[in-house]
């Protein structure tokens, strides 16, 4: 397949990119941040997302969604990545919804699908127990007592947690890991928020005793590992999608500075050296460009090589995307490190998708290790 966007595509991805602009620039994260906003977003945009379809576009027609694929939704999150707009786009209508989609029964999706699409229903991804992202290491145990289970754990950094209605949570189950849907509100959940640094939210999130029956078990039991690696591989290219939509606006912003700029009289977008910079940039970001596209369409086609594509995508974007950051942090100056001025929101927000899901060296790693080294 050719890695180029299609008409439909471009025409989703100029509205998507139209209407960031117009309802959600980097001033909405601001205010969000300064009025002190608990949820981390705005519920009004996010009723806007679901009139424009957004949170349905994973989801199937049969589900009142629009079926619309992995490379719609990966437009407009770079378009969100641009304008570093928050919201549960990531955790619940991508990595959620491919989670249900994935293992879910019909009896599942019929259940929370449509309430996802109408924006609803919040979904939080719970794996990782650690400071750092490890989804193979489960300690969290779900005792089977006939027809029911006993979940007693503790998950760390769950995105969205501290907003969401229902968990997809990884646990031991004696022979292996099994996923269960776990509903926020059940006896024995609690969740502690946390302020992360790019005024996003997250929270940690403790099971004591939870009581689960045989309906909320999400797939096959003891069998789960490899559908949440599946599952981790649609966040990490949605993640990914975010980050090229960063570096491309911090790019953009720092070329359109070093136009104005002047430093003894003279532009600073006319020494040679920012230009060399500038130019390198450039090309590390096209090529991301290809290298992300490819990765959408891996999603939409089921391609076998899908895993080594996430990995390498999350890998490269995280590299590309520091690059930018740093780059327009230290092009734009003094300026550049004060709160007044935007760009440093986007190495802010960089910082927490690059650690999410893997970071680089973790991706770096597995992809070594899917590629046989």
């Amino acid at each position: 397949m050719a890695l180029v966007l299609n008409d439909e595509q471009l025409m989703l991805r100029d509205a998507a990119r139209h209407f960031l602009t117009e309802r959600a620039p980097v001033s909405h994260l601001r205010e969000i941040r300064d009025s002190g906003n608990k949820d981390g977003f705005s519920r009004e945009l996010w009723n806007e997302f679901v009139e424009l379809g957004w949170t349905g576009i994973l989801v199937p027609e049969e589900y009142g969604g629009l079926g619309y694929g992995f490379t719609g939704i990966g437009l407009i999150l770079e378009e969100c990545g641009r304008t570093l707009t928050p919201g549960p786009l990531l955790g619940t209508s991508t990595a959620g919804v491919a989670a249900l989609m994935n293992a879910g029964s019909t009896t599942q999706r019929e259940s929370l699908l449509p309430a996802v699409a109408a924006g609803q229903h919040i979904l939080a991804l719970a794996c990782d127990e650690g400071h750092n992202h490890d989804p193979g290491r489960v300690e969290c145990q779900a005792e089977e007592q006939g027809q029911t289970f006993i979940l007693n754990g503790l998950k760390t950094a769950v995105v969205d947690g501290h907003i969401a209605d229902t968990f997809i949570v990884s646990a031991w189950t004696g022979s292996g890991v099994s996923l269960f849907l776990v509903p926020a509100g059940a006896r024995g959940v609690t969740t502690q928020h946390q302020a992360v640094l790019d005024t996003h939210a997250a929270a940690t999130v403790a099971f004591q005793d939870v009581e689960l029956g045989i309906e909320c078990l999400l797939g096959e039991q003891d069998k789960a590992l490899p559908v949440l690696e599946q599952i981790l591989d649609v966040a990490r290219i949605g993640a990914s999608a975010e980050m090229l939509g960063i570096a491309q606006e911090a790019f953009e912003r720092t070329v359109d500075y070093l136009k104005q700029r002047k430093q003894f009289g003279v532009l600073i977008g006319s020494f040679q050296a920012l230009q060399h910079r500038a130019a390198l940039l450039f090309g590390e970001i096209e090529l991301c460009k290809s290298l992300l596209l490819k990765a959408l369409h891996a999603l939409d086609d089921g391609a076998e090589d899908l895993a080594e594509l996430a990995s390498l995508a999350k890998a490269k974007l995280g590299e590309t995307t520091h690059l930018a950051t740093a780059e327009a942090v230290q092009m734009h100056g003094g300026i550049g490190m004060t709160d007044d001025f935007d760009i440093g929101f986007f190495l802010k927000r960089y910082r927490i998708l690059e650690s999410l899901y893997g970071d680089h060296y973790f991706h770096l790693d597995r992809y070594a290790r899917l590629r046989g080294y």
